[in-house]
């Protein structure tokens, strides 16, 4: 991993004129202005979003999960048969696909793509979503299971001889994968979730956990945390802080900008989220988020909190708004107190990656290394 890892996230879609500038789901659904089912897949669009990325010097982009979107395996190998560098994170939720078929699926991408896949696993925050693939587990015993399959997938990953496994959720004999990954020792597994159970897991079988946006203090508070967590396991991990810049020659500019962007989100959302209530009902990482925006709409200079508050806290919607030098000095910020890594994505999604590549991630580059220094 370079001195700071900086990656994006691509859709499967191009925004409608009436998103264009306010898109706040990459997936679509009712909280981006005039959204509407799509009719299909545009590879076109995923072409030239991920080229845009890496054009712009993104490590790697994060392809996303829910119950209606494109499968992200299928995704992520033609993103990168139109690229050359870009890694892709794909995110998966265990529970409908055996741990040893996901391990070998990654393993296999990992090897044709020579060394450009990661897996964000994912264990649902939301009853009602997950049901919609027909699981009917609770949210405790969902980090249960997330905590099996990733220690399933390791093993199938890097065990040399036939192994079984007997666990509260898989069952199996004598397993033993042909394909090995061609990153060393494995496709590195991203983790996220706020719940002490979902930390607890995180600790134990993650790489690289993962932060929604939220105070300084309080990012550098669960870091220690689950560091300590980790090393009970003689671990140690990586993070890594989900934000939403929001950048303007001025900073003027940039809070004339926020607040459009905030009025045209509630203009859209209407009554089908509600200020403060969380879209994801059992996600305690929106509980989190919507707390800190009821006690302020922002906190450590640019950590602006109403858009979060405005969608429900439907995940990564809390904004650094500034100029790039200032948006930079924050996510240096964070860096300092633990950070190794940032997702980062637009209101403006393409617009966004294409101006971020000229001043925002070179500043943020140059001030890891200088850190690191």
């Amino acid at each position: 991993m370079p001195d700071v890892e900086i990656m994006g996230m691509i859709g499967v879609n191009r925004e409608r004129d009436a998103s264009r500038g306010v898109t706040v789901s990459l997936f679509g659904g009712g909280i981006n202005p005039a959204d509407e089912i799509p009719a299909g897949i545009d590879p076109d669009y995923i072409a030239e979003f991920s080229q845009a990325h890496e054009a712009s010097g993104f490590d790697k982009v994060l392809i996303g999960y829910s119950s209606a979107t494109a499968e992200g395996f299928g995704v992520a190998g033609y993103a990168a048969s139109q690229t050359e560098t870009l890694g892709f994170l794909i995110a998966h939720r265990p529970g409908f696909v055996s741990p040893t078929l996901a391990a070998r699926q990654a393993a296999t991408l990992d090897q044709l793509t020579k060394g450009r896949i990661a897996m964000h696993i994912i264990s649902g925050g939301s009853d009602v979503e997950q049901r919609r693939d027909g699981d009917w587990i609770g949210h405790d015993a969902r980090y249960r299971r997330t905590d099996e399959f990733m220690e399933v997938m390791r093993r199938v990953w890097t065990e040399t001889s036939p192994f079984d496994y007997d666990g509260e959720f898989y069952k199996f004999e004598q397993n033993l994968s042909e394909v090995r990954t061609y990153q060393h020792p494995n496709v590195p597994l991203y983790f996220g979730g706020a719940s002490d159970v979902a930390k607890e897991v995180g600790a134990k079988r993650s790489d690289v956990y993962a932060l929604w946006g939220e105070p300084l203090e309080s990012i550098r508070e669960q870091i220690a945390d689950i560091r300590e967590r980790a090393a009970k396991y003689g671990r140690t991990i990586k993070f890594s802080v989900s934000v939403r810049p929001i950048l303007g020659d001025t900073e003027s500019e940039a809070w004339d900008r926020a607040r459009s962007i905030l009025s045209r989100v509630r203009s859209s959302v209407g009554d089908t989220i509600g200020i403060g209530k969380p879209a994801r009902l059992q996600s305690e990482g929106a509980r989190r988020l919507l707390d800190f925006a009821a006690k302020g709409d922002v906190h450590d200079k640019r950590l602006w909190m109403p858009i979060a508050a405005s969608t429900g806290a439907a995940g990564n919607t809390t904004a650094l708004v500034g100029t790039a030098e200032q948006v930079a000095e924050s996510l240096l910020a964070y860096h300092k107190v633990g950070a190794d890594a940032f997702i980062i994505r637009g209101f403006d999604p393409m617009q966004d990656t294409i101006d971020w590549g000229k001043e925002l991630i070179p500043r943020v580059r140059d001030g890891a290394a200088a850190v690191a220094r």
